[in-house]
């Protein structure tokens, strides 16, 4: 699905939120990379599940055609500094619902990015008649716990010693969601 863009200024920086587009898969696949690489509150560590171009191409074809997926970008200065997916389910049974996912470049961290994407992604899902946004999070990340607290959702479940992170300890991962109904 496609969003209208919007434009944002927090802390002295201009940013916009748009929906993806294919000619977004190469800056994509590389911020990917970085972002993995730069905080271990993703699922991913530098290099792993790596996806190239055409793999971005394939995703950002398919969340543009299906009404119930949503790809979005943060863009600042011509460059794309951080993005976020809502992924649907074709089984009837779980059609309210999509997964909510964010990442954004460290450097840009303190902008509200991550906030505004969510909230676009929440308007996005209201406006569609989608009534449950889940997302999951590491245990340890305060600040996006109180955001989506504070943006409505709960926790509603813990997978337990769910990641196992550098410092050689595991870790549990918060499941959380928003229901409107």
């Amino acid at each position: 699905m496609i969003i209208a863009k919007r434009d944002f200024h927090v802390n002295g920086l201009h940013y916009t939120i748009r929906s993806a587009a294919v000619a977004d898969a190469k800056d994509l696949s590389e911020v990917r990379l970085q972002i993995d690489g730069e905080t271990e509150n993703l699922d991913r560590e530098k290099g792993e599940a790596f996806i190239d171009i055409p793999g971005f191409e394939q995703i950002i074809q398919t969340d543009t055609a299906n009404p119930r997926n949503l790809f979005l970008v943060a863009e600042a200065g011509e460059r794309i500094v951080g993005f976020s997916r809502c992924e649907g389910n074709p089984l009837k049974r779980f059609a309210h619902k999509v997964e909510f996912g964010v990442c954004v470049l460290k450097d840009f961290w303190g902008y509200g990015i991550g906030k505004n994407l969510l909230t676009e992604s929440i308007a996005w899902a209201d406006s569609t008649g989608i009534t449950k946004v889940s997302l999951n999070v590491l245990e340890t990340n305060d600040k996006a716990i109180a955001l989506y607290k504070k943006l409505g959702f709960e926790i509603e479940g813990v997978l337990k010693n769910d990641k196992l992170l550098s410092d050689g300890k595991y870790y549990n991962t918060l499941m959380m969601g928003r229901f409107i109904e």
